[in-house]
C-alpha cells in the first residue's frame, strides 16, 4: 500500500465514519427540553439480562441493574428476539413490573414500546409505562394506552392508605391513537423540576418540586401484555430552544378528569 493510498483510504474511512455518526444522531427522536449528553444506559436486550447487586430497599433503590420476575405480582418478564416482554398475571390484578437500578438525576429515557395483540383473558387494561424514582417511591409516570400518552406526577405529601405509596398528582395527556401490534418511541426528558414526555411526535410537559430529587432506578410496566426495547438513559443538558418549545407544547396537553 503505498503512502498515498494510505492516506485516501484514511480520509475516506474518516468520512464514513463522521457520517455514519452523523446519521445516527439525526436518527434519533428530537428532543425538547434538554439535548443529549453522555450515554449511561443503553440495553439491546439480546444477551441473558445479569442479575441485579445490592439490597433492594422496596422497589425503588438499593441496587443496580435489573429486578424482574420475583413475584406473581410483578407479571412474567422474558427475552424474545431482541425485545423485553412483559405479561401480567390476571389472578394478581397488578401490571407486569421490571426495574433498572442505577443512581441519576437528569437524564433522557428512550425506548421503543408495542402493545401486544393478544387476549384479555381476564385482564383489564392494555397499557404501558415508565417510571422514575427517588429512594423510596415514585416521581413521574410516563404511560401509554389506545388513546395516547398520559404524563403524571406524584406528590411527596400525599400518602395512599391502602398502598403506603405516594398519591397520583393531576394527569395531562397528549392525544394520539395507538394500534396494538404497533411500534412506537417514547421519551422521557427530566430536568430539574421539569419533564416533557413523547410519543413519537406527540408531548406533554408539567413541573413538580418531586422531579429534582436525586434518582435510582427506572421501571417499566405492562398492563396485559407489552414490549420493550432500544433502552437507552443519556444525560440531560440545557436546551437553548426550551422557552419556544414549551411554548408549543403547552396548548396540545389536556388534563385528564379524575
Amino acid at each position: 500500500m503505498t503512502a498515498q493510498f494510505k492516506t485516501s483510504y484514511l480520509a475516506a474511512l474518516t468520512l464514513l465514519l463522521v457520517a455514519a455518526t452523523t446519521f445516527a444522531e439525526d436518527a434519533l427522536p428530537k428532543t425538547l427540553l434538554t439535548t443529549r449528553g453522555k450515554l449511561l444506559v443503553s440495553e439491546d436486550f439480546a444477551a441473558p439480562l445479569a442479575p441485579s447487586t445490592g439490597t433492594p430497599v422496596g422497589f425503588a433503590s438499593g441496587f443496580n441493574g435489573w429486578r424482574f420476575n420475583g413475584n406473581p405480582k410483578s407479571g412474567h418478564w422474558e427475552q424474545v428476539d431482541g425485545t423485553f416482554k412483559g405479561m401480567e398475571i390476571a389472578e394478581s390484578h397488578h401490571p407486569a413490573t421490571a426495574s433498572f437500578g442505577f443512581d441519576f438525576k437528569d437524564a433522557i429515557i428512550q425506548c421503543d414500546v408495542r402493545l401486544n395483540d393478544v387476549p384479555a383473558e381476564g385482564r383489564l387494561y392494555r397499557s404501558l409505562f415508565v417510571k422514575a424514582t427517588d429512594a423510596k417511591d415514585y416521581v413521574i409516570s410516563l404511560s401509554i394506552g389506545p388513546g395516547g400518552l398520559f404524563l403524571t406526577p406524584y406528590l411527596a405529601d400525599q400518602i395512599n392508605p391502602t398502598t403506603k405509596q405516594r398519591e397520583k398528582g393531576p394527569t395531562l395527556r397528549a392525544i394520539k391513537p395507538v394500534k396494538l401490534d404497533e411500534w412506537h418511541t417514547v421519551v422521557l426528558e427530566i430536568k430539574g423540576e421539569e419533564v416533557v414526555a413523547t410519543l413519537d411526535d406527540q408531548s406533554t410537559t408539567l413541573t413538580n418540586p418531586l422531579l429534582g430529587a436525586d434518582k435510582h432506578s427506572i421501571m417499566l410496566g405492562a398492563g396485559t401484555e407489552a414490549s420493550f426495547r432500544h433502552f437507552r438513559v443519556w444525560e440531560a443538558l440545557p436546551n437553548t430552544d426550551w422557552a419556544k418549545n414549551k411554548a408549543a407544547i403547552t396548548p396540545a396537553s389536556q388534563p385528564v378528569a379524575k
